[in-house]
């Protein structure tokens, strides 16, 4: 893999000096480059498609792995193996299409470059391909023999029944939308299939069965959900993540806000949720977030008596509560999904983490009324002079990125790019630089996990467009201009669907499958769309954080170095305090909207 991980390196480096020399040449010398977006484009889809096969390689995928672990090892093993087989079986089905779109796409002749669009869309064949030799490595590599021949015999079976039934499937409309988009993507989530491929296999499986719409089409809906030029930040923001993590910013601001905070009672989760809401405007990862703040704050902590588990609660929720901070990547994968102004969300983000911010402080002073505060006393104010000289650089970039998106000077995508450069360079002359063994491995696992969210997004992005051709988003329009109760119990209803979704498939699949189905419906109830943007994503993140599912509630408990059953005993006051702000935000639409 060591080629394809310098190439993806390439590619993720080259994005970078294309969008700055466009920022460049455009604000400073007034001449745009025309042909950068195209040549940024065709490198983007390479780096998803290269950096999907990485993930596979490292078994990087994201998947809800609770219920496989709940298996006794034996059946386990051939779980995890029908998993790999029906990945690869994905994989193989989808390749001929994926070579017959780039074939078709060499009869399109780019704008700028004049080239033709295979050169882009060669990437799919190419990444799927990838993909398919390494989950057959996979497959083969540690796994019985035995159970690879049960799982091609299972799948085998299943797939023979269903041709067989097909025709009788087919005659029954809608109700193939909850056998198919919802059974089968549900059997494969609880199997421990990862997100992207359980969307992939259940889009499959429905229109293969169930239509005669060709393969190839799925393979274009897939290349639109991963190929928006908004989805560009979205690499360069995890970078900025690892860079954050790597420099050291991200603690200089925790340093300065315990030595401003820290003697006060309830100081410390102060200090805590203040740093996860300054921090997140950073790097835009919530486990990034969270693996800065919490090694430089449990420590002390714990001197003053709070108890590991209502720390590790506390910073779960902190990070769900500063998922709204710009630069949210489930923010801009919301905006470019369901044609939502980028500046006007990251402009509302800012208010709505606040609010949730204040609901979560006030519940840390209850819990912290019994802290111990003896021999605590105020940092001197030249300590607390020196914090902020040294944090004051990490401080201004999460403005930096809010006022530049939201006042209309750049966009997300560019003043990604700016913040990355701004960070390498402070860090290099503030915070000690980055060794260059550590920039390449930042830009591989860069590429692994961006490859990791784009491909969900395309998948997903390809089961939504299966469900919108189906009618039922008409239809769901429908039902609900009819339900008692108006926009509040579409809003009511909006927040149940999205806190399930979030506990199930984490933030981008979720928003990517259910925006083109709920927005529409959102606007014939003239809900304002930043509204009710604000209240699903706050609604999602209470959802990933909730056990025993949430996803998010079990890497907070590993970064807190806590078990998982005693944090789920904390949790639910902090998860009600959330849920309290989540109805704020639903029923005052103003709390949104007031700055926009």
């Amino acid at each position: 893999m060591r080629p394809v991980e310098a190439i993806a390196a390439l590619l993720l480096v080259g994005i970078i000096g294309l969008l700055l020399t466009g920022v460049v040449s455009r604000y400073v010398f007034s001449v745009p480059v025309i042909w950068i977006d195209e040549v940024a484009s065709i490198s983007f889809l390479w780096l998803a498609m290269l950096g999907a096969g990485m993930a596979v390689d490292r078994s990087e995928h994201l998947r809800l792995t609770i219920f496989l672990n709940l298996l006794a090892p034996e059946r386990r093993q051939f779980v995890a193996t029908l998993g790999l087989v029906l990945m690869a079986l994905f994989l193989a089905v989808m390749l001929r299409p994926a070579i017959d779109y780039a074939a078709e796409e060499s009869y399109v002749t780019s704008a700028a470059l004049n080239i033709p669009m295979s050169w882009r869309a060669s990437a799919l064949p190419a990444g799927i391909a990838l993909m398919l030799l390494l989950a057959l490595v996979n497959a083969f590599r540690g796994v019985r023999l035995v159970h690879l021949i049960l799982s091609a015999a299972l799948i085998a079976i299943v797939a023979a029944v269903l041709w067989q039934v097909g025709p009788s499937l087919r005659t029954l409309g809608n109700w193939n939308i909850p056998i198919f988009l919802v059974g089968f993507v549900g059997l494969f989530l609880v199997m421990g299939v990862p997100i992207a491929f359980c969307f992939g296999l259940g889009t499959l499986a429905f229109l293969a069965t169930t239509t005669s719409v060709p393969v190839m089409v799925m393979i274009g809906r897939m290349d639109e959900g991963m190929s928006s030029m908004i989805l560009l930040s979205v690499p360069i923001f995890v970078l900025l993540g690892c860079v954050l993590d790597a420099t050291g910013m991200g603690k200089a601001i925790v340093e300065f806000l315990a030595s401003l905070l820290g003697h006060v009672r309830a100081g410390m989760s102060y200090v805590l949720l203040g740093s996860l809401f300054l921090v997140s405007g950073i790097s835009g990862s919530k486990v990034s977030d969270m693996a800065t703040v919490a090694p430089a704050l449990f420590p002390e902590m714990k001197r003053r008596g709070h108890k590991p588990k209502e720390m590790t609660a506390l910073l779960a929720t902190g990070a769900a509560m500063a998922d709204t901070v710009p630069p949210s990547i489930v923010l801009i994968v919301l905006g470019s999904t369901a044609g939502v102004s980028i500046a006007g969300l990251f402009t509302s983000g800012f208010v709505i983490a606040m609010v949730l911010l204040v609901v979560l402080a006030l519940l840390a002073r209850w819990k912290a009324r019994a802290e111990l505060m003896e021999g605590i006393r105020r940092a001197p104010m030249k300590t607390v002079g020196k914090t902020l000289l040294i944090a004051i650089p990490a401080l201004v970039l999460p403005f930096l990125i809010r006022s530049a998106v939201g006042g209309g000077v750049a966009t997300a995508t560019e003043v990604s790019t700016i913040a990355v450069i701004y960070a390498m360079a402070v860090g290099a002359v503030v915070y000690g630089g980055i060794r260059w063994s550590r920039i390449y491995t930042m830009m591989t696992e860069t590429a692994a996990l961006s490859g990791a969210i784009l491909l969900i997004l395309g998948t997903a992005s390809a089961m939504a467009w299966a469900l919108t051709q189906t009618g039922f988003a008409g239809k769901l329009v429908g039902l609900v201009q009819v339900m008692p109760g108006g926009w509040i119990s579409f809003m009511g209803v909006s927040i149940v669907i999205f806190m399930v979704l979030g506990c199930v498939l984490e933030g981008l699949p979720a928003i990517v499958l259910m925006a083109p189905i709920m927005f529409p419906v959102a606007r014939s109830l003239e809900i304002n769309d930043v509204h009710y943007s604000m209240v699903v994503v706050t609604a999602m993140n209470i959802g990933l954080m909730a056990p025993p599912i949430g996803i998010g509630f079990y890497i907070a408990c590993k970064i807190g170095d806590t078990p998982p059953d005693q944090v789920m005993r904390a949790i639910w006051p902090y998860i009600g305090a959330l849920f309290i702000g989540l109805l704020l935000i639903a029923a005052f639409p103003f709390l949104s909207t007031a700055l926009l």
